[in-house]
Parts: C-alpha cells; sequence; structure tokens
C-alpha cells in the first residue's frame, strides 16, 4: 500500500520589520539633531535681557561684570547657579540668586552685606562700612542712619574689631549712635567714646562694646542725658545743668 506524503508548503517570508525600524529611528534622530541645530543658532536659545536688583552699594555695571552674561550670550550656559558665584564674588555682596525665564530673561538679585557704619575719605566723601569690613562709596543725598567713625586712620585691626562687634548690636541701637571715636588708655588699648543721637556720651571698649549693649540701652530709655561708662565697672552721671547739650549732643 503505497502511502501519500503531504505537500510541505514553503511559509511565507516575513516582511523586513527590523531593517524599517533602523531606517524610521535613524531619520527621526536626523530630524532631532536638525533641529535642536537650528535651535541653538536661533535668538531663541541667547539671552535677551538682563535685569538686577537688590543692590545699594554695588552699582548695577559691577554686577553684570561681575556675572559675565549679555543680550546674545547663550542662555542656557553657564548655568544660573554658576552665574550667582561670580557674583558673590563681590566684596559687598552676601548672596545672589539667578532666575533664568524662558526665552532669554535672565535676573539677578543680590543681598548685600548690612551698612554697620559710615566713614570719611580725606577729601570728605562719605563710605558705607559694611559688616564684613569692606567699604562702599556712597551719594552724597544718602541718609547716615549709622554711626560716623572718626580718626580711625592707621587703627585698621582695631576699626575692622569694632565693625565686626557693631554687626553685633540691635538695629534699633546702632541707629543712635552718632560717632564713634578711639579712646584708649595703657588699661583699655582698645576703649572707645561714643556720642548717641539721644543727647548721651558712652565710654566703653571694643571688647565689650556687644556684652553691655542691654545696659547701654536701659540707661538711654530711663535716664536723662548724661554721660555712661561701661568698663570694669558701669558708672552713669547726668550731664551738669549749666553743660548744656555739650559735646555729646553732637548728632553726625
Amino acid at each position: 500500500m503505497t502511502e501519500r506524503i503531504p505537500v510541505l508548503k514553503e511559509p511565507a517570508p516575513k516582511p523586513k520589520r527590523k531593517a524599517g525600524k533602523r531606517l524610521l529611528g535613524a531619520i527621526y534622530l536626523l530630524f532631532i539633531v536638525l533641529l535642536a541645530v537650528l535651535f541653538f543658532r536661533s535668538e531663541l536659545s541667547k539671552i535677551s535681557d538682563v535685569t538686577v536688583s537688590g543692590g545699594r552699594f554695588t552699582d548695577e555695571g559691577e554686577i553684570l561684570g561681575a556675572a559675565g552674561v549679555g543680550p546674545g550670550d547663550p542662555f542656557f550656559w553657564p548655568t544660573a547657579e554658576a552665574i550667582a558665584e561670580r557674583v558673590k564674588r563681590l566684596d559687598a555682596v552676601a548672596d545672589a540668586a539667578v532666575r533664568k525665564t524662558f526665552p532669554g530673561r535672565v535676573h539677578i538679585e543680590v543681598t548685600e552685606y548690612p551698612a554697620v557704619a559710615y566713614g570719611l575719605t580725606e577729601d570728605g566723601a562719605i563710605t558705607a562700612i559694611l559688616s564684613n569690613g569692606a567699604e562702599r562709596p556712597i551719594g552724597a543725598d544718602s541718609v547716615v542712619d549709622r554711626p560716623v567713625l572718626r580718626d580711625w586712620n592707621g587703627r585698621e585691626a582695631d576699626k575692622l574689631r569694632l565693625v565686626d562687634a557693631l554687626s553685633r548690636l540691635p538695629d534699633d541701637l546702632l541707629s543712635d549712635f552718632s560717632e564713634i571715636l578711639p579712646y584708649p588708655s595703657e588699661a583699655w588699648p582698645d576703649r572707645i567714646r561714643i556720642y548717641t543721637r539721644t543727647r548721651f556720651e558712652v565710654v566703653t571698649a571694643v571688647s565689650l562694646l556687644a556684652e553691655k549693649a542691654d545696659t547701654i540701652r536701659a540707661v538711654i530709655e530711663t535716664q536723662e542725658p548724661g554721660i555712661i561708662t561701661l568698663l570694669l565697672a558701669d558708672r552713669y552721671m547726668p550731664y551738669a545743668k549749666d553743660e548744656g547739650s555739650g559735646e555729646a549732643a553732637r548728632d553726625g
């Protein structure tokens, strides 16, 4: 008996999908690269405007110069953090924040060290003395709401210690101080004399100033104008009636 052998059909050829996918992927990639090249060559990828806020002792040009970016520069590089670090190198700047807003806008906001005193140059110009010891010129019409440091030429180390002590005083007390002069003695080489706007005269030492702040405030708030001595012992003496406002009434 003869057996029939079934005829085997050849399998239909599978479509070449892999090759097609690769070609399509290459086209997509080329398209994306082309778009990226066109974008980064366009004005959309560049800075169109840079603004600055927060600077009182540092002018806008100085901040922009430190930032190193301006209209026409790449928007995405350097990063906002890198620009902020550049600005923080300025001696008056305590902190800086940079915000980028697409398309093309960059805003730099600075926080400066506060002024704790003012100084006078040889030609009579006023400078702000900041809490980190930096000195910055200010306009002649600026409000002098901190003590003026007089006769500190040649005493730079003592002056820096005084600035540090002033930076730790409460704002209301600091704004009442009108002038501070060196008043050294053998026992107290860092002794100072302070004149207040409330017509008191305070004799103390730089090394004691922060510690004696509460005592100074208490006497000013409860006593008539007079001389406050705060060294080893604390002493208060009102002005004599015929003394008038005297030297202690200086208000800078």
